[in-house]
């Protein structure tokens, strides 16, 4: 009697497990399986990203190879620049990041700064100027030198990032301020040895003697001014002529913390 042959086992159903992850490579690791379509996965990962993001990490994310993932960024790149999109996917720093188009600068820039720009005001100007000539400083030699308090102007231009910290004084233990990278780029010029000299802006040497007392203090007293006479016999009595304080002198505050709205 012939021996019948035993039937095929059929494959046993395993319960679902999640993907494994499998080598690709030496040292790149992807899904067994794709978590989602490539190219639309890519462009979700990339559109809520706000850094460049490698190759070997898309792939990571999105469960594809590396490879494929690369073509996949090449073929986007090339098809929004073809469709004449107003972004676009560009591989920079090591990575891949949307960017808006260079020709629609104009009306990006028009929508960031609607109702947001505001400008320096003049006391912020000047006290700008004054670290940016006598940097290092500290907040207290730019509230001598203007003659005002310039807490809240400081606070504005460090906000603006038009100035930074540099330290400490070696005496006193006060914060020093100097200006960055950014206000150089802001006024157009690579060095703090293209600003311009100061001579030329200077007062006389007697003003000067005069706005350094009066922000010591030193003021001398003024000369005596003879009041009118009641009667031509009666002596005059001299009384002290008012002193006017310099403009840029004084313990007062801005009346603003450096901006106003344009």
């Amino acid at each position: 009697m012939s021996e019948q042959p035993e039937p095929a086992q059929e494959p046993v159903a395993q319960p679902d497990q999640p993907a494994q992850p499998i080598a690709e490579g030496d040292d790149v690791e992807t899904l067994a399986v794709a978590v989602a379509e490539l190219r639309p996965a890519l462009e979700a990962i990339l559109m809520v990203s706000d850094e460049p993001l490698d190759k070997v990490r898309l792939a990571s994310v999105v469960g594809h190879p590396v490879a494929d993932v690369e073509e996949a960024l090449a073929g986007l790149a090339a098809e929004y620049a073809e469709q004449g999109r107003g972004f676009d996917l560009r591989a920079v720093a090591g990575g891949w990041r949307f960017y808006s188009r260079p020709e629609y600068a104009a009306v990006v820039e028009s929508f960031v700064l609607d109702g947001q720009q505001a400008r320096l005001t003049q006391a912020a100007l000047e006290t700008l100027s004054v670290v940016a000539y006598k940097q290092p400083v500290s907040r207290a030699r730019v509230s001598a030198i203007r003659g005002v308090n310039v807490d809240g102007v400081m606070r504005t231009l460090l906000t603006r990032g038009l100035v930074e910290e540099a330290g400490q004084d070696d005496q006193s233990g006060a914060n020093l301020y100097r200006t960055t990278s950014y206000f150089l780029e802001r006024i157009g010029i690579t060095s703090l040895d293209e600003l311009p000299e100061l001579a030329p802006y200077l007062p006389d040497m007697d003003d000067l003697e005069d706005e350094l007392a009066s922000v010591a203090g030193l003021d001398a007293p003024a000369e005596p001014t003879p009041e009118p006479v009641a009667e031509p016999a009666a002596e005059p009595h001299p009384t002290p002529a008012p002193t006017h304080a310099s403009p840029h002198s004084g313990s007062g505050t801005e009346p603003d913390g450096g901006t106003e709205i344009t």
